[in-house]
C-alpha cells in the first residue's frame, strides 16, 4: 500500500534520490527541476511505499487558468514520478486510485481531476486509465515535449434520484 506525504520546498534532499529512467525525464522532467519551479498554486507530495519514498507529483490547484479544458473546480495531477527501480509494482495504479479519496478529503471543493500526458508516454497512457483515468479523446498541442492526451477522473459523484445516497 501507499500513502502519500505532503513536501515543502525545503524537503528536496528527503526526494532528491527519486529518478525516472532516462528516456522518461523528457515527459516528468527531474526532482531538481520540480523543486527549482516552485508555484504558489502547486502542493508537493511523495509517494511512500513499505516505509520508502518512492515517487513524486504534484497537485495544480490553479490547472483551469492555464488548461482551458478543465472547468474551475478541477485539480490538476502534474509531474509524476515514479523511481525507476520501482516501476512496473503498480504504484502508478494505486497513486491515480488513492487519489479521488485523498483530494476528496484535502481539496473539498475539487470536482474533478485532470492531467495530459504526452503521446509518446504509452506507459504512461495504462497506467493512468487502469487508475481510473478516462481518455477524452481530445489532445492538447501545448506541451512541451508535443501533442498530449487529455484525461480526467471525477472525484465527486453526485445523486439527484437519492439524496441520502452518497458515492465516493
Amino acid at each position: 500500500m501507499i500513502t502519500f506525504l505532503p513536501l515543502t520546498p525545503d524537503d528536496l534532499p528527503r526526494v532528491a534520490h527519486i529518478a525516472v529512467h532516462p528516456d522518461q525525464v523528457t515527459f516528468s522532467g527531474t526532482i531538481q527541476q520540480a523543486f527549482d519551479s516552485p508555484t504558489p498554486d502547486m502542493d508537493a507530495y511523495a509517494i511512500q511505499h513499505g516505509g520508502d519514498l518512492v515517487g513524486f507529483f504534484k497537485i495544480d490547484r490553479a490547472y483551469s487558468q492555464i488548461h482551458s479544458f478543465a472547468p474551475p473546480t478541477a485539480l490538476g495531477l502534474r509531474t509524476v514520478m515514479v523511481d525507476a527501480s520501482r516501476q512496473g509494482m503498480g504504484i502508478g495504479r494505486s497513486l491515480c486510485q488513492m487519489l479521488p479519496a485523498y483530494l476528496a478529503q484535502h481539496y473539498p471543493s475539487a470536482c474533478s481531476l485532470w492531467l495530459t500526458v504526452n503521446l509518446r508516454n504509452p506507459g504512461a497512457v495504462r497506467a493512468y486509465v487502469k487508475g481510473g483515468f478516462v481518455d477524452t479523446g481530445e489532445h492538447w498541442l501545448g506541451g512541451d515535449a508535443g501533442p498530449q492526451h487529455i484525461m480526467k477522473m471525477p472525484l465527486r459523484v453526485t445523486s439527484t434520484a437519492n439524496p441520502l445516497t452518497h458515492a465516493g
